[in-house]
């Protein structure tokens, strides 16, 4: 398991100052879109996130190893006893959700993330779903289509390296794997599913490589939004857009140590969004 704490659950409770606590977690900076859909739903709400930089990617991990290494960061981030907590990351939402589920729930509610195949469907038109190789033609996307997209044209796309690209932000390399991935992509697309967290991150970058002159513009389904409005729902929480972000605080965990933003986090505009908050300030009491 490596650096990671797992089994005993923690030792101490670390305690805030009565605000909403949200938790999001990930291997990498993919879960970075959802934590920023949560500061502008609810400025206020303290952030936690945890990520795993000592046993990333998850991607080429067997599915019993992912779902370890996913429990051990969801506890990392359960001992600041957040509200709830969003998996944003859709291998480990596929994998561990139900490990993730019986271990904190109904205490932490748990949010999972699905390609956004249903809304983009429902949209009409040719859909074609951006994914990772490993995910592209699984049996769980394919169940997704078959569920949600019925009759519907549907093309998907495998995007070889995007992932690991804007994890590192290396912008060539972006390019490059975005460019492979538009070729791909047929031309009369009209709406494009983010099949991966990581690719809000350069939602833009993908909307021009696929968009072509003169059709309506190119439909981008994401699923950071709808995660966030869904954690909010089932703690009973009202979106607050306006609230006053001035106590909000972030605690980054790095395979469960506290840190801070990774370097690679700032490129994008969701990192520097979160950056604009405090570090936490938690008070330790023995449970």
């Amino acid at each position: 398991m490596g650096s990671l704490p797992h089994g005993g659950g923690p030792t101490e409770a670390i305690v805030y100052r009565g605000r909403v606590k949200i938790a999001l977690m990930d291997s990498g900076i993919g879960l970075l879109p959802a934590a920023a859909a949560v500061r502008r739903l609810r400025p206020d709400a303290h952030l936690v996130i945890s990520s795993d930089p000592d046993g990333m990617p998850w991607g080429p991990r067997t599915p019993q190893d992912l779902t370890e290494r996913a429990l051990a960061v969801a506890e990392a981030a359960a001992a600041h006893r957040p509200d709830a907590l969003i998996v944003g990351c859709n291998t480990a939402s596929v994998h561990a959700l139900p490990a993730l589920r019986a271990l904190l729930e109904p205490g932490l509610p748990v949010i999972g993330t699905v390609p956004a195949i249903k809304p983009a469907a429902a949209g009409g038109g040719h859909v074609a779903i951006w994914a990772t190789p490993a995910t592209t033609g699984s049996p769980y996307q394919r169940g997704l289509i078959a569920e949600f997209a019925d009759g519907v044209a549907v093309t998907e796309v495998p995007c070889w390296g995007l992932a690991e690209a804007v994890e590192h932000a290396d912008e060539a390399a972006i390019d490059t794997a975005i460019a492979a991935a538009a070729a791909l992509t047929p031309d009369d697309v009209t709406t494009v599913v983010l099949g991966c967290t990581h690719y809000e991150l350069v939602a833009e970058r993908i909307r021009a490589a696929v968009q072509k002159p003169g059709p309506p513009p190119l439909v981008l389904h994401g699923s950071a939004g709808a995660v966030a409005a869904q954690a909010f729902r089932r703690i009973g929480e009202l979106p607050a857009p306006d609230a006053d972000w001035t106590d909000a605080t972030l605690t980054v965990l790095l395979s469960g140590r506290e840190g801070s933003l990774p370097a690679p986090a700032l490129a994008y505009e969701e990192g520097r969004l979160l950056q604009t908050v405090s570090p936490a300030l938690a008070v330790h009491r023995e449970q």
